[in-house]
C-alpha cells in the first residue's frame, strides 16, 4: 500500500456526528463503537459533575490527577461538552447542534427529554435525516412499549427477566450473575448494529428514524437456546449439568483449570482415546449425551483423574492436538500476556496526558481496508466545550464566556 492510498484511506463512519446523552455503560459503550469506527462523537455532560461514571472506582492517580478507570475505557476517542440542559439557553445550544448532527444515542431515564420538548418527535422535523437511538431497560417505541416501559433498569435486571440468571451457577444454589456490565455491554453492540441499520435505510429513503433498543429485549435473544427449547418441547432448561450432553464445563489440572465442552459422540472418542479409555466409546452409562448427562457423577473423577497428572497448558495442547477443542481458563494476568491476544491486538494502549498510559479492550471486528483504530483519550469534563461551540455553532469567546458565568456550559 503506498503512502498516498494511506492517506486517502478513511474510517467507515467519518463524517458521521453524533450526540450522545448517555451516561454508565450501555450508551458509553455504543458511542464508543460509533467513535472507534470514525464518527465525532460529542458526549453531553452536566457541568461541574458529568457521567456518574466520572465518580465510580478503581481509580488510577498519578501528580494529583484522579481519573475513574471505567470512564476511561468506554470514552475514547470522543468530546465532552458541559451543557445544562435544565436551563433554556443550553435547550436552545442542544437543539442547534442536533440539527447539525447525524445520531443522537440516549440512556437517560425514559421521558426525561419530552419532558423538557427534545424528543426526537420535537426535533424530527427540523431534521428529518436524524436517527435517535433509543437506549432503555424495556423499549419506548410507540406501538410496542409493554407496562414496564417507563422502568429504570440495570444490567442485572435484565439478565434476571431474560432467564439468564435462572441458568447460570449451581443445581443447589441461589440464581448467579454473570460478569458486570454484561447487558450494558451486549446493548451497546445491538445498538449501533441498529444504527447501522438505520444509516444504510437514511442513504435509500433520506430519513432518519428511532432506533429502540432495549436491554430486556437485547438479553432474552442472547438466550435464544433457552426460547427455542421451550418453544418446541416446552422444556425449562435449569441451572447445573445440562440433561442432554456431558462432559461441559471447567475441568481441574495440576495447576489451573480447563473448559471442556462435548457436544457429541464424536469429540466423545477422540477425548477418550486422549485418555486412554476407549471403553467408554461403548459403555451404556457414556454411549451417548443423555447417557453421560445422567451419569456424571461415575465420569467426572475419570475425566479429573486423568487431568491431575497433567499441567493446564498441556492438556490444552494436547486435548486440541486431539481435535477436542479445549481452553484454559484464564484470570486476568493470563490474558494480558496471551499470544493470541498480542496478535490480535485486542489490549490497544491509550496514553491520557494526565495519568499515563493504559491498556483497554479494542473494538473486536478488524476491517482489511481500514486504518488502525483512533486512540485518543476520554475527554475531561468540559473540555471540548468552546471548540464545539465555536467551530459548529458559530460562538464568539464573548457569548461563550456569558454562557459559562450563567452555569449554563461548564469549560475545563
Amino acid at each position: 500500500m503506498t503512502q498516498n492510498h494511506e492517506k486517502t484511506i478513511k474510517r467507515p463512519l467519518e463524517g458521521i456526528r453524533v450526540i450522545g446523552l448517555e451516561q454508565y455503560m450501555a450508551g458509553p459503550y455504543c458511542t464508543m463503537l460509533l467513535a472507534d469506527a470514525g464518527a465525532e462523537v460529542i458526549k453531553i455532560e452536566r457541568p461541574q459533575y458529568g457521567d456518574p461514571r466520572r465518580s465510580m472506582p478503581p481509580f488510577v492517580e498519578k501528580d494529583g490527577n484522579k481519573k475513574a478507570a471505567g470512564f476511561m475505557s468506554y470514552n475514547r476517542n470522543k468530546k465532552s461538552l458541559a451543557l445544562d440542559l435544565s436551563q433554556v439557553e443550553g435547550q436552545t445550544i442542544f437543539k442547534d447542534l442536533a440539527n447539525k448532527s447525524d445520531i443522537i444515542v440516549e440512556n437517560l431515564r425514559p421521558g426525561s427529554m419530552k419532558k423538557i420538548g427534545l424528543s426526537y418527535e420535537d426535533l424530527k422535523e427540523e431534521n428529518p435525516k436524524l436517527i435517535w437511538a433509543l437506549i432503555s431497560g424495556f423499549g419506548q417505541l410507540k406501538g410496542f412499549k409493554g407496562p414496564y416501559a417507563d422502568r429504570p433498569a440495570f444490567d442485572i435486571v435484565a439478565e434476571a427477566m431474560s432467564g439468564i440468571m435462572n441458568l447460570v451457577g449451581f443445581e443447589d444454589k441461589p440464581p448467579s450473575w454473570t460478569i458486570y456490565g454484561m447487558a450494558d455491554i451486549y446493548t451497546g453492540m445491538v445498538t449501533s448494529y441498529g444504527i447501522m441499520q438505520a444509516l444504510l435505510m437514511r442513504q435509500q429513503t433520506g430519513r432518519g428514524q428511532i432506533v429502540d433498543s432495549a436491554m430486556f429485549d437485547n438479553m432474552l435473544s442472547l438466550n435464544e437456546s433457552m426460547v427455542t427449547l421451550y418453544s418446541t418441547a416446552r422444556q425449562s432448561p435449569k441451572r447445573g449439568v445440562p440433561k442432554n450432553l456431558f462432559p461441559r464445563g471447567a475441568f481441574k489440572t495440576k495447576d489451573g483449570y480447563i473448559a471442556l465442552n462435548v457436544p457429541d459422540n464424536r469429540i466423545w472418542g477422540r477425548l477418550c482415546e486422549a485418555m486412554g479409555r476407549e471403553d467408554l466409546k461403548d459403555d451404556d452409562r457414556s454411549i451417548g449425551g443423555a447417557e453421560r448427562a445422567i451419569n456424571a457423577e461415575f465420569l467426572q473423577p475419570i475425566i479429573e483423574k486423568w487431568l491431575s497428572n497433567l499441567t493446564r497448558d498441556k492438556a490444552v495442547r494436547y486435548l486440541n492436538k486431539a481435535g477436542v477443542p479445549t481452553g484454559p481458563v484464564y484470570n486476568a494476568e493470563d490474558v494480558f500476556t496471551d499470544p493470541q491476544v498480542k496478535a490480535r491486538e485486542m489490549l490497544m494502549k491509550i496514553d491520557d496526558p494526565e495519568v499515563g498510559e493504559f491498556e483497554f479492550c479494542r473494538t473486536p471486528i478488524h476491517l482489511s481496508e481500514t486504518p488502525q483504530l483512533p486512540d485518543q483519550p476520554a475527554p475531561n469534563l468540559g473540555g471540548d466545550t468552546a471548540s464545539i461551540l465555536m467551530d459548529i455553532l458559530g460562538f464568539d469567546q464573548g457569548s461563550i464566556k456569558i454562557l459559562e458565568e450563567k452555569k449554563v456550559i461548564g469549560i475545563s
